[in-house]
C-alpha cells in the first residue's frame, strides 16, 4: 500500500458502519439550534437587543471558522482520533446546556461564553469524527457508504432537533431548555455507540510544524480544486437555506406550511442517501456529483416559475431538491476521502487537517450566502411581507435562479477538473 495511509484492510461491516454513523446525529443534533433557536431565545426570551445578540454570534463564528484548521492539525499532531472526540464531547454537552438554558439573568458575556464552548468543542469533535471515517477503508465504495451512513445519521438529527422543541413544550423557551437537559442522554447513548463499536484504523501521528501542516493541504492542488468546487456548490445550496422562509411566507402564501416543507427536504436527502452511493459505485462520484448538480439545478429553475398557492408544486420541488442534498451531503467528503489515500504516506495521516480547511469552508459557505443574498434583496427592493409583483420577482430571482448560476460555475469546473477530482478505478 505504498503512498496510501495504512488503512483498514477489511470493510467496515454493517454494524461497525451504523456504528461509526451513529455520532453524527448527536454533532448535527447540537448544530441546529446554535444557528436557529439562539437568536430568538437570546432576544426574545431574555430581551437583549438584536443587534448585540447578531453582533455576538457573527464574532464567535468568525473565531470558531478560523480555529477550524488549527484543531485539524492539533488533530493530526497529538492523540487519536476517538480521544479527541472523547475529550470534546463533555464539554458540547455543558456547553449547549448553558446555552439552551440559560439562567433569568444572563447576558451577553453569558451568551458568548456558551456559544465559544460549543462551537469550539463541536469543532473538535466533528473534525476528528471525519477524519477518523476518512481513515477506515480503502477501497471508493467503502468511502461512499462511510459518508452516506454519516449523513443519514446526521439528516435524522437535524429533523430531531427541530421537531422536539415543540413537542417537548408549548412554550419555545420551556421547549429548548428540556432539549437541552435531554442532549447529554442522546450523547451519552450515540456517542458510546460510535467509540465502543465503530471501526478503527491504525494511525501514526503527523509530526509537520503548524504553518507546514495547513499550508501542505491547500498546496496539493487536487484537493484545492475540489475544495473550490465543494465552496461555489456550498454556497449555492445555502442561498436557498437563507431564503426559504421568506419565500414561502410571501411568494407562496403558505407561513404555516414551512415546517413540513423541511421535513420533505430533510427526508428526501435521507432516504435518497442509498441511491447515490449505488449510482456512484457505477458511474464514479464525480459523475454522480455533477447529476444531482444538473438535478437541483432543474428543480430551482422551476421554483422560479411558482406562484402563490402552488404548494403542492413545491412540495414537489423540496422533495427533488432535497434528493440532490443526498448527494451534496455523501459525495463530496467520500471524494475528499479518495484524494487523502492517494496523497498521505504510510502511517502518517494529514486528515485532520485537511477536514479542518473543509470545516472553515462549510461555515463560510452560511456566511457568504447571508452576506450576499440578504444585501441583495434589500438592494432590490424586497422586505418581508411584501406584496407588490417586482419585490416577489426579485425573492424569487434570488431564491431560485441565483443558485442556479452558481452551481452552473461548481458544475464547469467540476468537469473542468474531472482529471484531478476522479477516485482511482473512476477513470473512463
Amino acid at each position: 500500500m505504498s503512498g496510501r495511509l495504512a488503512l483498514a484492510l477489511d470493510a467496515p461491516t454493517r454494524g461497525g458502519l451504523l456504528a461509526y454513523g451513529a455520532l453524527g446525529l448527536p454533532l448535527a443534533f447540537a448544530a441546529l439550534p446554535i444557528y436557529v433557536h439562539v437568536p430568538k431565545l437570546y432576544a426574545d426570551g431574555l430581551g437583549l437587543p438584536l443587534a448585540a445578540v447578531g453582533a455576538v454570534l457573527l464574532a464567535v463564528r468568525v473565531v470558531d471558522g478560523l480555529t477550524d484548521p488549527l484543531l485539524g492539525w492539533a488533530s493530526d499532531r497529538w492523540a487519536s482520533r476517538p480521544q479527541w472526540v472523547i475529550g470534546a464531547l463533555p464539554a458540547l454537552a455543558l456547553g449547549l446546556m448553558a446555552l439552551l438554558a440559560p439562567p433569568a439573568g444572563a447576558g451577553l458575556a453569558w451568551l458568548a461564553l456558551a456559544l465559544v464552548a460549543v462551537t469550539l468543542a463541536w469543532s473538535a469533535a466533528s473534525i476528528a469524527y471525519h477524519a477518523w471515517g476518512a481513515e477506515l477503508q480503502a477501497s471508493t465504495h467503502e468511502r461512499t457508504r462511510i459518508t452516506a451512513v454519516r449523513e443519514g445519521f446526521a439528516l435524522a438529527g437535524v429533523m430531531l432537533a427541530a421537531a422536539l422543541p415543540s413537542m417537548l413544550a408549548a412554550d419555545e423557551v420551556a421547549g429548548l431548555a428540556r432539549l437541552a437537559w435531554l442532549f447529554p442522554l442522546l450523547l451519552a447513548l450515540f456517542a458510546g455507540w460510535t467509540l465502543l463499536r465503530a471501526p478503527r484504523a491504525p494511525r501514526q501521528p503527523a509530526r509537520q510544524a503548524l504553518w507546514a501542516g495547513l499550508a501542505a493541504a491547500l498546496a496539493h492542488r487536487p484537493f484545492r480544486r475540489l475544495l473550490t468546487v465543494f465552496a461555489a456548490n456550498g454556497i449555492a445550496a445555502a442561498i436557498p437555506s437563507v431564503c426559504v422562509l421568506f419565500f414561502v411566507a410571501d411568494v407562496l402564501q403558505a407561513e404555516s406550511s414551512a415546517g413540513l416543507f423541511l421535513v420533505i427536504y430533510f427526508a428526501a436527502g435521507a432516504a435518497s442517501l442509498p441511491a447515490w452511493v449505488a449510482l456512484a459505485a457505477r458511474v464514479g462520484k464525480r459523475r454522480a456529483w455533477g447529476a444531482a448538480m444538473v438535478l437541483a439545478m432543474a428543480v430551482f429553475v422551476w421554483a422560479w416559475t411558482l406562484e402563490g398557492g402552488q404548494t403542492v408544486a413545491f412540495a414537489l420541488i423540496c422533495l427533488l431538491s432535497g434528493a440532490a442534498l443526498g448527494a451534496d451531503l455523501a459525495l463530496p467528503p467520500a471524494m475528499l476521502a479518495d484524494q487523502l489515500a492517494r496523497y498521505a504516506g504510510r502511517g502518517a495521516s494529514p486528515a485532520g487537517a485537511w477536514f479542518g480547511w473543509w470545516n472553515l469552508v462549510t461555515k463560510a459557505n452560511l456566511a457568504l450566502a447571508a452576506g450576499l443574498a440578504l444585501p441583495l434583496l434589500g438592494w432590490l427592493g424586497y422586505e418581508p411581507g411584501a406584496r407588490d409583483a417586482a419585490a416577489l420577482g426579485a425573492l424569487a430571482a434570488v431564491y431560485a435562479l441565483l443558485p442556479v448560476v452558481l452551481k452552473g460555475g461548481a458544475l464547469a469546473l467540476l468537469l473542468a477538473w474531472r482529471g484531478e477530482l476522479e477516485s482511482e478505478g473512476e477513470m473512463r
